[in-house]
């Protein structure tokens, strides 16, 4: 009968990005078993990650349980999932031609950091090339590796009692020398090369061994938090200011750790609103998708202005407001990794007066980038209406900006949620008015005439 500590073989001195009390509870289950019955039910148990299609469209792919590289009988046993699994299910559900959308349900302590970030890479160029919405749902957890998961989606949920964050890198040395000892047994490791047993659970840790485990860490968790705040649209700096803190329900959309408080149900249900939305705008191949990646700034955090119905009506008049005007963002999207050159920030006004005749080629770039970059601008405001713009879609069409601004003002217009916008404003116009606030009143007034 062979008997072993099976968790600590596979976790000892392995970079995890894990909860704390999931570390602990892993470690403490069992730490001696007979083998053989465990692995004969983890043959039985199915490792498979898949999807379930809704009536709407909409695949929901889980991501349950820790998180591995790659399962074997020990992480099935454990109910672990894997991130080879997690990227096949959700390629799979994109390439699904009924599918419109995709929401990961996530209930998860985190894992492994082997192949993690490039599963959420992975994840984030699936959502581009498909064109359709990535949502999530931290139902109840989404912490450290599944964290990073959850920030690949356009739109993060949690549960009022759901936890997001731990933002965190952990290795664990477990010495067994003294027990050893007690136990009788003298251990002698014959090996070439300084390093070879650096680590190993039978003695103690030495100081250059700890120095490159930590070495080691801290440079995981850079890149931890890089990713994180790029998909998130934060800096790096505020995310390793949460110090791998963990934030439940509203706290964590304080922070900018998630956008809104909602089941899996009501992501279901927003997510098939959002689907389902007319919008007359031109150019709106895909929903939520590419160019419309959250702003990247989160002070106050975005999600703060979705909580109530004053909120959201101030928020979409001051949006409405600059889309008609031309200003820029006041969050603008976050240009994405890979991508190229990143658009020029100034605005188009200027970038405008002409170049010098030694460089025609230049002027040109230089009106191309400002153009991407106001059509970027006016695709971030409008999707906090509620409008979904394909802004690549716009630049590979060469759609210009004026176009596509008076194209998003007369879909706004004839919203019906206009109504929002007309009980957020003053009931007489005043001179700074946005003219979507006016049209709105207007369509609002001559429906209550004709009725």
């Amino acid at each position: 009968m062979t008997r072993f500590n099976p968790l600590l073989t596979r976790l000892g001195c392995r970079p995890l990005a894990i909860a704390p009390r999931a570390l602990d509870g892993l470690l403490a289950a069992g730490p001696m078993f007979d083998s053989r019955p465990a692995m004969l039910a983890a043959r039985r148990a199915s490792r498979e990650t898949s999807h379930v299609l809704t009536a709407a469209g909409i695949a929901v792919v889980p991501v349950l349980g820790p998180l591995v590289s790659r399962s074997d009988w020990l992480t099935a046993l454990f109910g672990a999932t894997d991130y080879g699994a997690i990227g096949t299910a959700v390629a799979a559900a994109f390439a699904e031609p009924s599918v419109r959308a995709v929401l990961i349900e996530i209930d998860s302590p985190g894992g492994e950091v082997g192949g993690l970030f490039d599963l959420v890479d992975r994840l984030a160029a699936l959502r581009e090339e498909a064109g359709k919405p990535l949502w999530a749902v931290a139902s109840e957890s989404a912490l450290s590796a599944a964290f990073a998961i959850a920030s690949a989606a356009d739109r993060l949920y949690v549960t009022r009692t759901g936890e997001v964050g731990s933002v965190g890198v952990v290795a664990i040395h477990v010495d067994e020398s003294a027990a050893d000892a007690m136990a009788g047994f003298k251990w002698t490791l014959v090996h070439a090369g300084r390093k070879k047993v650096d680590g190993n659970p039978h003695a103690p840790l030495s100081p250059e061994a700890f120095a490159d485990i930590q070495a080691d860490v801290d440079a995981l968790h850079d890149d931890l938090v890089a990713r994180i705040a790029r998909n998130r649209g934060m800096s790096p700096e505020a995310v390793r200011a949460t110090e791998a803190a963990i934030y439940r329900g509203q706290r964590a959309i304080d922070i900018g750790l998630a956008d809104r408080l909602g089941s899996v149900e009501q992501a279901l249900a927003d997510l098939a609103a959002t689907l389902d939305r007319p919008v007359r705008t031109r150019g709106l191949a895909s929903a939520m998708a590419g160019a419309q990646r959250r702003p990247a700034a989160v002070q106050p955090p975005r999600s703060k202005l979705d909580m109530t119905t004053d909120t959201e009506a101030q928020a979409a008049k001051e949006a409405a407001a600059n889309i008609e005007t031309g200003a820029p963002a006041s969050n603008p999207p976050e240009p994405q990794v890979g991508d190229g050159q990143a658009p020029d920030p100034a605005p188009a006004a200027s970038v405008s007066a002409p170049a010098s005749p030694e460089a025609p080629a230049e002027a040109a770039a230089v009106r191309l980038r400002a153009e991407y970059a106001d059509i970027a601008a006016i695709a971030a405001q409008a999707g906090r209406l509620g409008l979904t713009v394909d802004a690549a879609d716009a630049m590979a069409k060469g759609v210009r900006p004026e176009a596509l601004r008076r194209s998003v003002l007369d879909a706004l217009s004839q919203r019906a949620e206009a109504s929002a916008v007309v009980a957020a404003a003053p009931q007489a116009p005043g001179p700074g008015d946005s003219p979507i606030v006016r049209r709105a009143r207007e369509r609002a007034a001559c429906a209550n005439h004709n009725a």
